[in-house]
């Protein structure tokens, strides 16, 4: 963090903190390291003074027998962030639509959240005055905008290479995940093999 955008936090912050785990996922990947959410928490912490710090944390999920892999660990790392980081994870089965092309068929997933986040963002917009988007998803810009009329200051976090320009410069800040403390990050990412 730069020393702007400490000098605009004051203390006793209450920070609710929205994370859109398939845009993180991107940062991730890109950075080869898992976050260490644990981490990330006190980083949120320290950086924005908070008093009081809720985080929600938003991701859909393979339906089960769709992936050649076990997703036990998947739902093992929701329980961990709920119940050993005090997170609110909202979650939902990725929709499987069926395509049909000129080449046949072939089936995309989808597990869009931006509406969940949205809605969680509004439905308790009385009980922060600082919100933290983890999402570089131009779409999230009318929420963005309306909380700044709200009087609530919008911090952004993404990375480079999946932020829109307009969701860069619509908040009170933008900082690139793959840019921040060294100590967020966890565990080397290491990609499965192909069967």
């Amino acid at each position: 963090m730069n020393n702007k955008l400490n000098q605009k936090i004051a203390n006793k912050n209450i920070v609710y903190v929205f994370i859109d785990a398939s845009n993180l996922w991107e940062a991730q990947k890109a950075k080869g390291k898992f976050f260490d959410y644990e981490k990330l928490k006190k980083f949120i912490k320290e950086n924005f003074h908070s008093f009081i710090i809720k985080i929600f944390y938003y991701t859909a999920y393979p339906a089960e027998g769709t992936r050649v892999y076990s997703l036990n660990g998947r739902h093992k790392f929701y329980t961990f962030l709920k119940k050993g980081l005090g997170f609110i994870v909202r979650k939902k089965e990725l929709k499987r639509i069926f395509i049909i092309t000129e080449n046949g068929e072939s089936i995309e997933e989808k597990g869009n959240m931006d509406v969940e986040i949205t809605i969680d963002a509004l439905h308790n917009i009385n009980k922060y005055n600082i919100a933290v988007l983890f999402s570089g998803d131009s779409d999230f810009l009318a929420l963005v905008s309306y909380l700044r009329r709200a009087s609530k200051k919008v911090y952004i976090f993404s990375s480079k290479n999946n932020i829109s320009e307009e969701l860069k410069t619509g908040g009170d800040g933008y900082s690139d995940v793959l840019c921040i403390a060294e100590d967020v990050w966890g565990r080397e990412l290491h990609h499965r093999p192909e069967k």
